[in-house]
């Protein structure tokens, strides 16, 4: 598990110990301010030590939930709409309102990492939300696969995001015509 400089602080208790970790063999620097007891850790594990606050979605989570087979070139971030811009080639950045960006965020394991990452449902709505900038194939192949396991959501958590989102009425007018 990839861990930050302050994480190997607590653990270690100091920049010595963290340099005798290191020195040992028993701890190692991946990248700038991300370490693992690891000699090699998954781009993910890098990405979610380094962006705690960012929740993974789009073309990462539908990857994930297996409503696509096209894996990801690079791992879709959603932050806040005024935090910083993340300069990382493995990034592809999306800002949210902060009244919504934890909306329908959850804890998952993914490549052998936790990471926050949207629910199915709430992803659905970022389906519906963004169709109109994904590739007609890619919305098409998505949308397949979510009216396949439809009867496995919780419709009134979905009931329950729409009047939070923006284009609300649009994903609602959307979810009627295209999904249920």
């Amino acid at each position: 598990m990839a861990i930050t400089y302050k994480k190997c602080i607590e653990e270690f208790g100091s920049n010595y110990q963290v340099l005798k970790e290191m020195s040992l063999g028993r701890l190692y620097l991946l990248e700038k301010g991300v370490y693992s007891k690891k000699k090699h850790e998954s781009d993910i594990a890098i990405i979610a030590a380094k962006y705690p606050k960012a929740v993974f979605s789009m073309e990462s989570a539908f990857y994930h939930y297996g409503l696509t087979d096209s894996i990801p070139d690079k791992c879709c971030l959603v932050t806040e709409r005024h935090s910083r811009k993340i300069s990382d080639s493995r990034v592809v950045q999306r800002f949210e309102n902060k009244e919504i960006l934890y909306l329908g965020a959850i804890r998952v394991e993914f490549e052998g990492t936790n990471i926050t990452m949207y629910n199915r449902e709430r992803m659905l709505l970022e389906l519906l939300r963004n169709k109109n900038v994904l590739p007609f194939d890619y919305y098409k192949e998505v949308l397949g696969n979510y009216r396949k396991i439809i009867h496995e959501l919780d419709t009134q958590l979905i009931q329950d995001y729409v009047p939070q989102m923006p284009k609300s009425k649009m994903i609602f007018r959307a979810l009627q015509l295209e999904v249920f």
